[in-house]
């Protein structure tokens, strides 16, 4: 597809600095720019690119601009990363969504399927699952009985729905990702772990992204809850009945043990660990690696395992990496006072 220049802007009502006609055909990151591609500038650090990119068109932010004429054509905005994004948004929309019943997939007769859904090949929908308007569903996904999907969902190849689960409007669940195994409940007895029914579900509210190769357990009774707007990373376990706030990220590798609260604009680093049956409150920021074993307060940060305070962390880290010769010290300081005493 070809666009202006004079187009991209009126798409992210930006200034130009340059010929407005240029024609762009493609979009480059800004280091490996080429003729004819679109590219951006946010930051400082990148702003030399003005000056030496190839490409034809750049979207840069307004702070940024220090004379009053560039080589390459520029599209002046407020905020050129957030803008970017906005242009990568159009451009997917163009690209349309699928529609219709591809041959090959199997849909149970009580089924209901929106109006302008996409059932992909080799995809089986259960009986008195329900799927919303305008949803697309990949080849090779399962979905189980009785699930409900809300309207303009994506589910990816692979994922798995299982039964009763609930997902809300215009989710996005990447490939391979499983909602609604089972809890993982065992009973310690004599004979050995025996089995706890999970009986539960799982609620995904409205504009959530699953990434791929996730499993979120069913609840072992009630419902495990994904909160409004959260954002989950791939490669992520969330246990049964734990309940995650809106507009929380969780970043790859991070496991939440069963029935642990999260609450609302958390951060939570990649390989985060957390321990089941806490409270975790809100605008929570937790770094990479972290383990947390007691709940934790609002607009706290968190680093180590077991997670303490960040800064304090910090701090004693210092001590930690001399601790060998702090010991060294502490040795002598304990001699020469044995050697004194001895006098």
């Amino acid at each position: 597809m070809e666009f202006t220049a004079s187009q991209i802007a009126s798409f992210i009502d930006g200034q130009i600095i340059g010929d407005e006609s240029t024609v762009i055909t493609g979009v480059s990151p800004i280091e490996n720019g080429e003729s004819g591609h679109l590219s951006f500038i946010a930051q400082d650090r990148f702003s030399h690119f003005l000056d030496t990119s190839k490409c034809s068109v750049i979207i840069v932010s307004e702070k940024l601009i220090d004379k009053v004429t560039y080589n390459p054509t520029l599209i002046v905005v407020k905020d050129a990363y957030l803008s970017f994004q906005i242009l990568m948004n159009l451009y997917q929309e163009m690209q349309g969504r699928k529609e219709g019943i591809e041959t090959g997939s199997s849909i149970h007769d009580t089924a209901v399927i929106g109006e302008k859904a996409y059932i992909g090949a080799f995809t089986y929908v259960s009986e008195k699952a329900r799927i919303g308007e305008g949803s697309q569903i990949y080849p090779h996904v399962y979905i189980g009985k009785g699930v409900k999907i809300g309207k303009n969902c994506k589910i990816d190849s692979g994922a798995r729905i299982y039964d009763y689960c609930i997902i809300g409007d215009n989710c996005v669940i990447h490939s391979n990702t499983v909602v609604g195994g089972d809890g993982f409940g065992f009973q310690p007895t004599a004979e050995g772990f025996k089995k706890i029914p999970q009986l539960g579900n799982v609620i995904i509210e409205d504009d959530v992204e699953i990434g791929s190769n996730c499993s979120i357990d069913r609840a072992t009774i009630g419902s495990t809850i994904i909160g409004k707007g959260t954002k989950i990373d791939n490669l992520i376990q969330i246990a049964h009945n734990v309940k995650i706030g809106q507009n929380n990220v969780i970043a790859a590798q991070a496991g939440i043990a069963g029935s642990t609260t999260i609450g609302d604009w958390n951060q939570i680093g990649g390989q985060v660990g957390v321990v089941g049956h806490i409270k975790i409150g809100n605008q929570v920021k937790i770094q990479a690696q972290s383990g947390v074993n007691s709940s934790v307060n609002d607009k706290e940060t968190l680093y180590g395992s077991p997670a303490i305070s960040y800064n304090d962390y910090l701090r004693n880290y210092v001590h930690f990496r001399n601790f060998t010769e702090i010991v060294r010290r502490i040795n002598n300081l304990e001699n020469t006072s044995k050697d004194k005493t001895n006098e």
